[in-house]
């Protein structure tokens, strides 16, 4: 069943309409309807490419965290061959938020990293809604450098609202394993891609965006804080959500213009969640682009591009 966004109500009226009239014409109650049910589709393609095509900061905001919106499995699933994941940080424990091992990605060996939100109560519980502990990190570390050791890309698909702000996370070093995993990104000497295919949410965000290429898809956002956390903050009113969105500039369209990000990744017309096959497919081939983009550099020119690409992040020209 498809679950539409309170901006998507024209959308759903129409489509609403749709499915009533092929209930009734199978039924064999009505008259012929097929040029009816033709035009109320045609006419509700248009009012979703019109939305899509004008979306504000929040309302991207909104499609980022959709519930039905592609996450690390499933890009995993379609996207990867012989996956295998590595579990525990051979320091304290096993943190279900980051999922990470190595694999096949169009007959190539790499090293895949990214962030599980989960799609039911179960598995958002059992995965922390993405939100990874001290151990999340450290284990990622620990699969960074075993790439760097065998040679192999490192992929990392980031899609979390920021790390977890718990007592405890913060008692085993939150800000310390954050920090570490950034600076292992940054001293890879093979190639790595990030790409933002939710939510890219502050150094929960960073410690496996990091990359030598920084890809975001169309309706992803990327910040150091959630608009809600920055309206708290600035105006202590988190109704001002919105107003904070579209102050923080957290889309993709601002951050390519920006040169946060390297490249967007058109999503299917309504977003990823509509067709998350063709939003995994698209995925797919810009990270390709970019690991051929990247091929036949030596690791000290690797390093060297990745850390003079972040360096510049800001600085006037």
């Amino acid at each position: 069943m498809r679950s539409y966004l309170d901006f998507e109500k024209p959308v759903a009226e129409l489509e609403a309409k749709v499915e009533e009239l092929r209930n009734l014409s199978a039924s064999g109650d009505g008259v012929a309807i097929g040029d009816e049910v033709q035009r109320l589709e045609a006419k509700a393609r248009d009012a979703l490419a019109s939305l899509y095509a004008n979306l504000t900061p929040w309302q991207k905001t909104l499609v980022a965290r959709h519930p039905l919106r592609p996450h690390f499995e499933v890009f995993a699933k379609g996207l990867f061959e012989d996956f295998t994941p590595l579990a525990g940080d051979r320091k304290f424990g096993e943190d279900e938020a980051i999922i990470g091992g190595f694999a096949r990605f169009r007959g190539e060996a790499v090293c895949v990293l990214g962030h599980e939100k989960g799609s039911t109560t179960e598995t958002r519980i059992k995965h922390n809604f993405g939100m990874a502990r001290p151990e999340g990190y450290r284990k990622a570390v620990r699969i960074m450098e075993l790439a760097d050791r065998f040679e192999l890309p490192v992929i990392s698909l980031v899609d979390t609202a920021g790390a977890y702000p718990g007592i405890g996370a913060e008692e085993r070093g939150q800000a310390e394993a954050i920090a570490r995993s950034t600076d292992v990104c940054l001293g890879l000497s093979v190639p790595n891609v990030a790409v933002i295919i939710g939510e890219g949410g502050s150094g929960g965000a960073i410690a496996l965006a990091t990359a030598n290429k920084v890809l975001m898809m169309e309706h992803s956002i990327y910040s150091v804080i959630s608009p809600e956390g920055a309206a708290s903050i600035l105006w202590r009113d988190t109704s001002k959500a919105q107003e904070a969105a579209t102050n923080m500039k957290i889309t993709a369209q601002d951050l390519l213009r920006f040169g946060v990000i390297d490249s967007i990744v058109k999503e299917p017309m309504g977003g990823a969640h509509r067709d998350p096959h063709a939003a995994v497919e698209a995925v797919g081939d810009a990270i390709q682009a970019s690991l051929e983009s990247l091929a036949g550099q030596d690791g000290q020119s690797l390093r060297k591009a990745r850390r003079e690409k972040f360096l510049a992040i800001g600085r006037k020209l």
